[in-house]
Order: structure tokens, then sequence, then C-alpha cells
């Protein structure tokens, strides 16, 4: 009995002793919670408008708890930033608890003033006070003044500038008659939902140097190292209507859509509308990246990338792709259509090869390109009878040369730099690619001379969008 006593005394205390450890705050000065960066750099956002919420974490490391007494905002730009600690808002916390090998979030944001000049830093720090010792980290932002357009229609020729970016919510429409011309080095940033409409004429003059740029508005990452970026669903698209004509994009990254690029004709009314496309990049779509139905297209040196639903979608009408590079590596759902597809091609009779619009079946060229991601290629192996072919291009499919497909390399690789796992979206060419040297330069338009790069293809050009470049030591 005295044994079972002594016992339990022992384990009582022992007991007792684990919930101090556990429960006790610590009150040395040496006992101080690390963190998780030593500056939070929210990045380039716009002003007058919340930013995105950016995050850190406080950790305690020590075997007892640890009283945060104080975490507070301070200098020259501290009330431009908001706190939130464990999802409670405020300016000033008091007491803050970090149990023992535990963590707190903070998270911040922060509203920015119209920066002076186009742009301007932005600082300040989070202070924390434990055991009588103050630590911080330094806030940092870059704040860029941005020109808002809500649902605005241009009925008169004008020019968007690089001076500062355009954000744009609801819709902008290009009337009929109009030209919208966006100089090099211009931003046009959508807001969720909003969509550019040209009823007119839509000309971009972006250089390799100073590419024009159309995307969705938001910044920075969505999830640990994922960048807005590369999210598609953002804005809604671009869609040129019949009556638009003699569009032309140069040098354009256009990405982040729901539903692409979309060009519609209409065969009764006889309306065909064209657009011209040299060294683009259509790329992160929710849908494809190009739809285009009873119209014409002629891209050339061009990127099409990224599609949920498919990349290439022509539907009757006369088309031409040169030197163009077809990637389908798309991130957030399975691949729901073949890279390119075909409607309104033949009167076979068979369902969707003939839409019953009497409208000319589809005529469609393609040259010196790579069709090779995810997915199938083509929605169609064969096409016999039909007015779509393949020059000198490569191709993932397994087949061999007839009418319709000419010097093509059949089920190769191109080997791009692409590493979809880690978020690596490059389809320029590594040194050992089969497309070096590979495309038939008889084919190669004047226009495409040099690459979206800037970069010429010379008497050898390679397949696909990009020049291949050796890598360079560092």
């Amino acid at each position: 009995m005295k044994l079972i006593l002594h016992i339990s005394v022992i384990l009582l205390a022992a007991l007792l002793g684990a919930g101090c450890i556990e429960d006790g705050f610590s009150t040395s000065p040496s006992d101080q919670p690390e963190f998780s960066v030593d500056t939070l750099d929210i990045g380039t956002v716009f002003t007058d408008e919340p930013t995105p919420t950016s995050r850190m974490l406080v950790y305690n490391r020590h075997s007892k708890s640890l009283s945060i007494s104080d975490i507070s905002l301070s200098g020259r730009d501290a009330s431009c930033f908001r706190l939130n600690i464990d999802g409670i808002s405020g300016e000033r916390f008091a007491d803050v608890e970090v149990r023992s090998r535990d963590s707190v979030f903070v998270f911040v944001e922060a509203t920015l003033p119209e920066a002076p000049g186009l742009e301007a830093d932005y600082e300040a720090n989070i202070d924390f006070t434990t055991n009588g010792v103050r630590r911080s980290v330094v806030l940092a932002a870059r704040g860029r003044n941005v020109e808002r357009l809500h649902a605005v229609t241009l009925s008169a020729d004008t020019r968007f500038t690089a001076e500062k970016p355009y954000q744009i919510y609801d819709s902008l429409v290009v009337a009929p008659g109009a030209t919208l011309t966006v100089e090099a080095g211009a931003s046009l940033c959508f807001h969720d939902a909003s969509r550019l409409v040209v009823r007119g004429t839509l000309v971009t003059e972006g250089t390799p140097e100073k590419p024009v740029s159309m995307s969705g508005d938001r910044t920075g990452n969505v999830v640990s190292d994922i960048s807005f970026d590369i999210m598609s669903r953002q804005w809604t698209g671009v869609f040129f209507t019949p009556t638009s004509k003699h569009n032309s994009l140069v040098n354009t990254v256009i990405r982040n859509t729901v539903y692409g690029v979309t060009v519609s004709g209409d065969p009764e009314a006889g309306l065909v509308p064209d657009v011209a496309m040299l060294n683009c990049r259509l790329r992160n779509s929710g849908d494809l990246v190009l739809d285009a139905v009873h119209a014409r297209v002629r891209a050339v040196g061009c990127e099409f990338a990224e599609g949920s639903a498919g990349l290439v979608s022509l539907h009757g009408g006369s088309h031409s792709f040169s030197h163009c590079t077809f990637a389908n590596y798309y991130l957030f759902t399975v691949i729901g259509g073949p890279a390119i597809q075909f409607g309104h091609i033949s009167d076979d009779g068979k369902t969707g090869l003939d839409d019953g619009s009497g409208a000319p079946y589809l005529a469609a060229e393609f040259s010196n390109s790579i069709i090779y991601g995810l997915g199938t290629d083509l929605s169609h192996g064969d096409l016999t009878g039909t007015d779509v072919t393949f020059r000198n291009c490569l191709l993932k499919s397994d087949g061999s040369d007839d009418d319709n497909f000419l010097l093509c390399l059949w089920n190769t690789d191109p080997l791009y730099y692409t590493v979809r796992d880690e978020y690596l979206f490059d389809y320029r060419l590594r040194p050992d690619s089969p497309a070096i040297g590979a495309a038939d330069p008889s084919l190669t338009p004047a226009e495409a001379a040099v690459d979206g790069y800037g970069l010429a293809r010379g008497e050898a050009p390679d397949l696909g969008a990009y020049v291949f470049a050796p890598p360079t030591e560092e």
C-alpha cells in the first residue's frame, strides 16, 4: 500500500511538473520568436485599391510559451498597411500567446496612395516586443498608378500608351468603324469577369523588348509559389465580332482568360472578321486559347499554350499558321480536348463536319510548326478530302505522310524547357531538340525573320515559334 501511494505521489508530481512546463511562459529576454521572413515584400500593386493578402509565420521554438506583449506597425508608411493576427484584425495587438513549438499567422494587406510619380516604394515595420526585447519585420510594397476604365465604349480612334497600366472593369468595347491602337509596352489589366470586345479594329504595336500585355489584374502568388500569371479564368477574354476587320496583333501576350481569343463571323450576312498575329502568345485559358468560327486568322511565330478544353478550334474560314508552337500542359484540370480542333471541314455527311451554314468549308495550312503536349494533338487524324494541310511540322501523333501531311516529323518530342510540376512553362527548345534546324526556309514568310525574343531565324530556321539559343554559362 505504501509502495502504491509512493508511486502515485511521483506520478502526480511528474504530471504537475509537465503541466507547468507546457503552460508556463518564458520571461527570459533571450527567448524570442522567429519569423518566416525578414522582409515581407507585397510586390508591385496598383495604388488606391486593397492589395491581395500576404502572410508570414511567427514561430516559438522554445520549450515554454511566449507572450508577445505588443505587435504594432511603425515607420514612414505604417498607415498604408493593415494587420490580422490569427483571424483578428486590428492596428495593435497585446499579449499574443504562442505556445511552445507552435506558431501564429500574421496577415498583411495594404492600400497604397497614388504615387507622386508613376511608381513609388512604400515601407513600414511590424514590431514584435517579447520579454522586453523589440524585433522587427520589414514590410515593402511598390505602388503603381493605374488608369481605371469602367464599361467604356470607344467610338473614335483611340491610342493607349505605355505610360501607366489600364485597369478594365466590366468591358472595353471598340465600336464599329473605330480603331484602338495599343503602343509597345502597354499593359491592359482586366478585372474579374471583364472583357475586350472588338467590333471595329484592334492594332497592337508590341516589340520583343516591349510586348503588349493583356492579363488579369491580380498580382503576386495564389498560394506559396504558384503565381497568378499562370492562373486561368481571371477575366473573360477578347472577342472579335462579325463587324471587326483589319485586326493586327504584334508581340502581344494574352493570358489568364476564361475563353481566350474568339473570332466570330456571320456567314448569312457575309461578314468574315480577320485577325493577323505576329509573335504573339495566347496562353492560360479556362477553355480554348483561340476559337475561330467562319473567320480568317493568320498567325506567324505565335505560341498557343495551356487551355483546359484544348488550344485552337477552327470552324470553317480560312487560316494559316507558320512557325507556331501548340503546346498544352494545362495544370489545373484534365485537358478536355485535342490541341487543334476542326469543324465544318467537308460535306461527307458526318455530324459536325458540315454545320449547314452554306459557308465555305475550312481551309487551313500549318507549316514549320510544332504540335506537342499532353493529350491528343489533332481532332481528325484522317484529313482526306479536306483543305487542311500540315507541311514540315512536328506532331505528337504516330502517323505517316499523305496528301494532307507533307514531310512531317511524327511521334517526336520537341524537348521543351517546360517542367510542369515546377510551374515552368517555357516552350523554347533544349540543345538536343530535333526541331533545331528542321524547318523549311522556303515556307518561312518574310515577317517571321525574327522570333518573339528578337532572335533571327537565319538560313536554317528551327521549327516552332522560337529560335534555339545556346544556354549561357553563369
